[in-house]
């Protein structure tokens, strides 16, 4: 089948969101949206597809009705989630688990590794990434008692920087910030600290035996190697290749071909406008490449975050 498909993103109010969204061409329901679910097969955000032969079907339905649009991959639930966050003010402090930590103590489920793509920021915008501690005993210590500058890393972000988030890896997006986040198909998140805030007039949960018991100690720096391929029509940036998903910034000006996989590709237009497969795409506009599509040609001067995996 050579068809693109395109998708209905699902919206997210949180605590710590905000109106930026909208420069997506998005509808919000209010002005306090953090996310944007824009590639979800997840059962929390499954995103409707809009137009074209599977118009109105959910994308968890595609994946389990029609496999041979993703090469057949063997997987129970579609592997990816991508976001796009709107951090107004600071999302609490936290950390994920890994595959074989999940899937013991949460039902099974996947674990989480994630990749941000910095698409916006204030000046003098900081993301924590880390934490200080040398040993478990004083990572618990710092934790409960709450010392917090003392513990975690806060380090300066800017447009256009790149950040890798293992499993393990203490970290929180702070306010002024708007990224595209590409993970794992999982929502579990595990809260260390949220700043005391009140939703509903409580507190929001914490999880601190688990963040205790799946904190990475000592933190260990990610190191990413993100390598510019020039094509013609466009620029090609890769900004990892994982086990879990190849991400790739494109910067197109002109016409160019993105290439066919084997598996799917998934697309985000981030900034500007033009065609893809003849279609007007925009910012904002999130839409799959399956594998039986092929090349698929792009024309215009606008910016993509694509992503996809490998046949295993």
């Amino acid at each position: 089948m050579k068809e693109l498909i395109f998708l209905e993103p699902v919206l997210k109010e949180c605590i710590w969101g905000g109106d930026r969204l909208s420069e997506f061409g998005y509808r919000l329901p209010s002005d306090s949206v953090g996310e944007c679910w824009a590639i979800s097969a997840h059962p929390n955000g499954d995103c409707l597809i809009k137009g074209g032969l599977y118009d109105g079907m959910h994308l968890s339905t595609l994946w389990d009705t029609h496999r041979e649009l993703f090469g057949g991959l063997t997987a129970e639930h579609f592997p990816l989630l991508i976001k796009i966050i709107d951090a107004k003010r600071d999302l609490s402090i936290q950390v994920h688990p890994d595959d074989a930590y999940a899937a013991l103590h949460e039902n099974g489920a996947s674990g989480k590794t994630e990749c941000w793509y910095i698409l916006d920021c204030d000046e003098n915008a900081t993301i924590v990434i880390g934490h200080r501690a040398g040993t478990k005993e004083e990572a618990e210590r710092l934790v409960k008692e709450g010392k917090w500058s003392d513990f975690i890393r806060e380090i300066p972000v800017h447009k256009g920087d790149f950040f890798q988030i293992e499993p393990g890896v203490v970290h929180a997006i702070k306010g002024g910030t708007v990224l595209l986040e590409t993970q794992q198909n999982s929502d579990i998140t595990y809260r260390v600290y949220d700043y005391d805030r009140l939703q509903n007039g409580v507190r929001r949960e914490l999880h601190l035996e688990k963040s205790l018991s799946v904190i990475g100690i000592p933190f260990r720096e990610c190191a990413l190697e993100r390598k510019v391929l020039p094509v013609k029509g466009a620029v090609c940036e890769e900004l990892i290749c994982c086990r879990y998903y190849s991400v790739e910034r494109w910067e197109i000006s002109g016409e160019t071909v993105l290439p066919g996989t084997s598996t799917f590709r998934n697309v985000s237009v981030v900034n500007g406008e033009g065609k893809l497969g003849g279609f007007p795409v925009a910012k904002g506009t999130n839409l799959l490449i399956p594998c039986t599509y092929g090349e698929c040609v792009a024309e215009g001067n606008m910016e993509l975050i694509c992503s996809t995996i490998e046949k295993v």
